[in-house]
């Protein structure tokens, strides 16, 4: 999946720029999809569509709960509506749409979150949205995907077209370098699949989104330190990959988990149960610990609140100390 010219993180761009830039080139084949956006197409992404096809681009202006159920609405008339907003206004302020408008009666609606976990930066806690994860993965039906980077976010764009079902997909604001190679299969993306990145005896790295790239790195600053450990990318958090999450469990034997997102309900819960259910082992979990953060740069803010590569390396050191208890 990755070599070594991976961890160069070449020619970075944000996650939401990617997701517009590929719904707009995948627009020719899925002639149904339309873009609904409330008000923010220059801050999700979705304004490449807007330029390239204004036709199918309907701004529904800040009214995030009738857009949902105008989504809906296309959706049964067999139109592909992506919903184009911030997370904590898709998750929050909408959700009551979501689940009884979109998730109950399964329409084919695509959300599209950004602005999520202290990457939104600048924008401070209200926009930073920690809870999505939680909130999405426990709608009943409702497929999750929080993508690693520009191009495994174009291969997820295209996954999610072509799954008949709604999906959330989380995007970011921030540049994230590029974990894939640039010769990736768009093909090989499968929703309920997670990737193996890299390979490890000692304990296994699960990340997600922004994150994927530091656990790279925590992987090469634990070689340093004699600790091998494998790297995986969970893109498709619901459905959850439960044959590779437990094959990962039997290899290492130890668990740490990456998130940029509340600790509570997110990726670090889901891995929990999955790997306490099939192949218990000790795991542990960086994220936000039950707090809000506050506005900042993005790497400040990982930084104060134990997102970085070097945290992630500390929660392995604790968990193999767990492990050999």
């Amino acid at each position: 999946m990755i070599g070594p010219a991976g961890l160069l993180g070449s020619r970075p761009g944000s996650l939401r720029e990617a997701c517009g830039r590929a719904i707009t080139d995948f627009a020719d084949r899925f002639p149904n999809v339309v873009v609904l956006d409330a008000d923010v197409a220059g801050g999700t992404g979705s304004h490449h569509f807007r330029s390239a096809y204004p036709e199918r681009f309907i701004q529904c202006g800040i009214a995030e709960q009738n857009m949902m159920a105008m989504a809906a609405g296309l959706a049964d008339f067999g139109y592909v509506p992506v919903v184009s907003t911030y997370a904590v206004f898709a998750t929050m302020r909408a959700l009551e749409m979501v689940r009884n408008a979109i998730a109950l009666p399964r329409m084919n609606v695509k959300i599209t979150g950004s602005h999520v976990g202290v990457d939104a930066g600048p924008d401070g806690a209200t926009h930073q949205c920690i809870e999505d994860i939680g909130i999405m993965r426990s709608i009943p039906g409702l497929v999750v995907l929080s993508p690693a980077d520009a191009r495994d976010m174009r291969r997820a764009v295209r996954a999610a077209l072509e799954y008949d079902g709604p999906v959330y997909l989380r995007t970011g604001r921030s540049p994230v370098p590029d974990v894939y190679a640039a010769n990736e299969d768009l093909a090989d993306f499968c929703i309920g699949k997670s990737d193996l990145l890299a390979d490890g005896e000692d304990v296994c790295l699960v990340g997600t989104g922004v994150m994927v790239f530091r656990c790279l790195v925590a992987r090469d600053l634990l070689s340093q330190q004699g600790i091998s450990a494998a790297v995986v990318n969970m893109s498709s958090i619901k459905p959850a990959d439960i044959d590779l999450l437990s094959e990962m469990a039997r290899r290492t034997g130890a668990f740490v988990t990456a998130e940029d997102h509340n600790i509570v309900g997110g990726l670090g819960s889901c891995v929990a149960e999955v790997v306490c259910t099939t192949c218990p082992v000790p795991q542990e979990m960086v994220g936000l610990r039950d707090t809000f953060a506050e506005s900042g740069e993005p790497e400040e803010l990982a930084k104060k609140f134990g997102l970085m590569p070097e945290n992630i390396v500390e929660a392995a050191r604790r968990v193999l100390r767990r492990k050999r208890l």
